[in-house]
Parts: C-alpha cells; sequence; structure tokens
C-alpha cells in the first residue's frame, strides 16, 4: 500500500486520498459511541434510564480519548514538517518520543478516573437514578483507557506519513467488531451497559494491534525506541494543545450542559439530558468527519510548510476550505430528512410511548437548531487545523478557546440565569460556531501572510526541535 506524495503538484489528489480515509476514519470514530448508545436505548423496561446514564458518560469518554489527540496531534504535525525538511531521523525521534508519552499518559489518566469516579459522575450531571448505569459502563470502559489512547495517538502518526488507509483500516476494523459484539453482550448475554462498555473495550485492543503492526512493519519511518528528548516532548505537547482544547472543550462544555440541564430542568433534568445525549449524538455524525477533513489533511500543509513550498500550501488551504464548506452544506440540507429517524433509532419500539415521543420531537428541535451553525464552524475547524498543521500552536490555541471558553460557556450560563428554561441552553451551540467562524476567518486571513514570510526567512534547523523560545512552535 503506498503512501500519498505529500509535496505532489497536484494537492487535489493528495486531499482526496488524505481527507477521505480519514472522514471514514472519523464518522467510524464517532459510530462507536452511537452505536452503544442505540443499543442501550433499546434495552426492555430500562433503555431510556440506562441512556441517560451514558449520556452522562459520552463526554467523560471524549475526555480520555482526546488525551490520545493532545500527543498525536501535537507530534504528527512536526513529524510532516521534519519529512518535509528531509530529515527521516528528526521524524524517528519526534515518533519514539510521542509513543513514551502516550504509555505514561494513558496509565496516568485510568488511575485518576478510577479514583474519582463516584464524585465524577455526580458533578457532572448523573442522577441517583442514572448513576448506577453511568458507574457501570464507565468502571469496564476504563479497563481499555489504554488502548483508546495510544491507538488515537499513533493512528496520527500513520496518516502523517500518507498511510491514510491504513489508518482508517485501524478504526473501520474494530468498529465493525464493536457492531457485531454489542447485541451478542447487551441482548443474548444479558449484560446491558456492562456489555456496551467491554465490546467497545475488546474493540479498542484491536485497533491499537493493528496500529501498533503497520507502524512496526509498513510505515516509511517505523517505530523505533531511544532518542528520548525532553524539549522534544515539550514541543509536541505545546502544539498538540489546541487539538486537545478542541477535544477536551468538547468534553466539557458537554458536561457543563448536563449539569445546567440537571439544575434547570428541576424533574425534567433526566428528559434534558437523554435529548442531549441524541442531539450531540447527532452533531457528532457531522463534526467527525470534518474534523477528518481538517486535520487529515495536516500533513500536506506541514510537509510543504517544512519544505518553504507557501504557493502549494495556499493552493491546498484553498481547496480544504472548499471541501469542508461543500460536506457541512450538504450535511445541513440532510439534517432536516434524517434528524427523526434518527432520534427515533434511540428510544426503539420497545420503548414507545409519550415521553419517548416528546424525546423524539424535542431531539428534532434542537438538531435543526445546532446545524444552522455548522457552515460557519467549517471555517473554524480547517482555518485551526490549518495552523495547528504548520506548526502555529499559539494563534490555534488563542482560537480553540475563544470558541469554547470565551464564547460558550457565557452563553450557556447566561441563557440559563435570565430564562430559567433549559430548553434555551441549547441555543449556545448555534451562538458559538456562528461567532467562532466570523472571528477565526477573520484573525486567519490577518495572520498568514506574516507567518509565511517569517517561514520564507528562517533556516530548516530552525523548525521543529531546536527554535529557541521566542520563536517556539
Amino acid at each position: 500500500m503506498k503512501s500519498v506524495d505529500l509535496g505532489n503538484e497536484k494537492t487535489w489528489n493528495s486531499i482526496l486520498k488524505l481527507a477521505l480515509p480519514a472522514m471514514l476514519a472519523q464518522l467510524v470514530n464517532v459510530l462507536y459511541n452511537i452505536v452503544d448508545r442505540i443499543y442501550v436505548g433499546n434495552i426492555p423496561s430500562v433503555g431510556s434510564i440506562s441512556l441517560i446514564g451514558l449520556g452522562v458518560c459520552a463526554p467523560i469518554t471524549t475526555l480520555i480519548t482526546s488525551f490520545g489527540y493532545l500527543i498525536g496531534l501535537g507530534g504528527a504535525p512536526l513529524f510532516s514538517i521534519a519529512l518535509g525538511e528531509k530529515n527521516p531521523k528528526k521524524a524517528k525521534e519526534i515518533l519514539s518520543n510521542a509513543f513514551l508519552m502516550l504509555l505514561i499518559v494513558s496509565a496516568l489518566i485510568m488511575l485518576t478516573f478510577y479514583l474519582s469516579i463516584d464524585s465524577m459522575l455526580y458533578a457532572f450531571g448523573a442522577s441517583k437514578a442514572s448513576f448506577p448505569y453511568a458507574k457501570t459502563y464507565l468502571t469496564f470502559f476504563l479497563i481499555g483507557t489504554f488502548f483508546s489512547i495510544v491507538s488515537t495517538g499513533l493512528i496520527q502518526f500513520l496518516t502523517a506519513q500518507g498511510y491514510s488507509l491504513f489508518a482508517m483500516l485501524s478504526v473501520l476494523s474494530a468498529c465493525v467488531l464493536n457492531v457485531i459484539l454489542d447485541p451478542l453482550f447487551i441482548f443474548t448475554l444479558g449484560l446491558g451497559v456492562k456489555g456496551a462498555a467491554i465490546a467497545t473495550v475488546i474493540s479498542q485492543f484491536l485497533s491499537f494491534s493493528l496500529a501498533l503492526y503497520f507502524l512496526l512493519q509498513k510505515a516509511t519511518v517505523p517505530l523505533s525506541f531511544g532518542s528520548y528528548s525532553i524539549s522534544t516532548d515539550i514541543k509536541i505537547l505545546k502544539l498538540g494543545f489546541s487539538p486537545f482544547i478542541i477535544m477536551a472543550s468538547d468534553s466539557l462544555i458537554l458536561i457543563l450542559l448536563n449539569s445546567v440541564l440537571a439544575k434547570t430542568g428541576g424533574d425534567q433534568g433526566d428528559f434534558y439530558i437523554e435529548v442531549a445525549t441524541i442531539v450531540q449524538a447527532f452533531e457528532s455524525l457531522v463534526t467527525g468527519p470534518l474534523l477528518g477533513i481538517s486535520s487529515g489533511t495536516q500533513p500536506v500543509l506541514g510537509y510543504n510548510y517544512g519544505a518553504k513550498n507557501v504557493p502549494l500550501i495556499k493552493k491546498a488551504e484553498k481547496q480544504i476550505m472548499m471541501f469542508g464548506f461543500f460536506f457541512t452544506v450538504f450535511c445541513f440540507a440532510l439534517s432536516f430528512l434524517l434528524s427523526r429517524p434518527f432520534s427515533q433509532m434511540f428510544v426503539g419500539f420497545s420503548n414507545a410511548g409519550s415521553q419517548s415521543e416528546a424525546i423524539v420531537d424535542a431531539s428534532v428541535r434542537f438538531i435543526r437548531i445546532y446545524m444552522f451553525g455548522i457552515i460557519p464552524l467549517s471555517f473554524q475547524y480547517v482555518f485551526v487545523d490549518g495552523l495547528t498543521g504548520m506548526g502555529q500552536a499559539k494563534y490555534s490555541i488563542g482560537l480553540s478557546l475563544n470558541r469554547k471558553l470565551v464564547i460558550y460557556v457565557p452563553s450557556l450560563l447566561l441563557l440559563a440565569y435570565f430564562t430559567k428554561d433549559p430548553s434555551s441552553c441549547f441555543y449556545a451551540e448555534l451562538i458559538a460556531d456562528v461567532l467562532s467562524g466570523l472571528v477565526t476567518s477573520i484573525v486567519y486571513f490577518i495572520l498568514i501572510p506574516k507567518i509565511f514570510r517569517k517561514r520564507l526567512a528562517e533556516k530548516d534547523e530552525d523548525i521543529v526541535l531546536v527554535q529557541d523560545d521566542k520563536n517556539s512552535i
């Protein structure tokens, strides 16, 4: 299986070869949790409360996975830049350091979450009714923390070398296995939410095994051990902080949203958390592939940034922007057709009734509100990940924080405070997506000429590993 030629003048070909497998891989990654929720929502008698328990766990499991992106999407752009500089030794050093950090971080995260599981679930929106189901799922899910974080990080280095199909196969194989194991464990063996978690852990192990095998046996720059460097680790963490913030803040605002809904909803708190679970699941079907477009194409930008090929970067970024724009336009139109049947899958026939119909109606309403912000969100994703791909962490971090912490959180809290209506909280996402897309676009077009001028003036050895603090990425 040949790797993609990252320096190819026909950038559209390279973008498609990288983006399409990355989109599918991200979509499949999203389906892990969605498939679990659909099956769990259809458990006879306890499907609704079980789904609420998984809704409380969903942002926590996403937060855990985001630590894989912290290192994977921090090291992969630096890796691509080194390849563009024709420096495989430097690339190998980055990969070995990233692998060691993935091992350490996964162990620390698993221990931390196990020690705080009860207080964490209650703080993040679990009620007395949903807590047992949330704790059961998360307890067993944490067993696979190592496989989840390490595989997520390693897959980014397959894409960074142009092996996007290997990366896709690692994720796709695991998802297929998860879909097969879920009904077996949940219904046939009668394990319920425990079975959903066990199926996910086994699937994550398969993804980890395949990613490790491809990097050891098939990659142009294989995984090796040694050449560890604190300065390299710091640069990986610095650059990875932006995609980590995007992923982690998505989790944190879901946790905050669940907490606000539980507080403002009163007796209807669980109802609104279940609705939010369905709405966020639908949105992730769009933002997952969108992340595949924006992050999957980073190797083209990073490689040509390392090679100082500014015209090719401009050409590629324009094509990536149009790709993201038309994809979100298509998803926006499609949402009006699919929002209802999608929502109905979560309540199922076994749990039919007036309450289920109310959940579906509310989910459809709020899905459509979310989708009105999805098109401007494409510019946020493409431009922020584009800056990250070129090693511009100090800009991408600020723009990432702006969307979630500067715009979303105040909007959510103000809407909840002044309206006292939990349904108004769903408008915070629309406000954040529209405003952040506008702000990021303006900032990007102001900054990018300066970034290109600075890069053309630099010597190759000033990039990636030996920049001083003033110019560090």
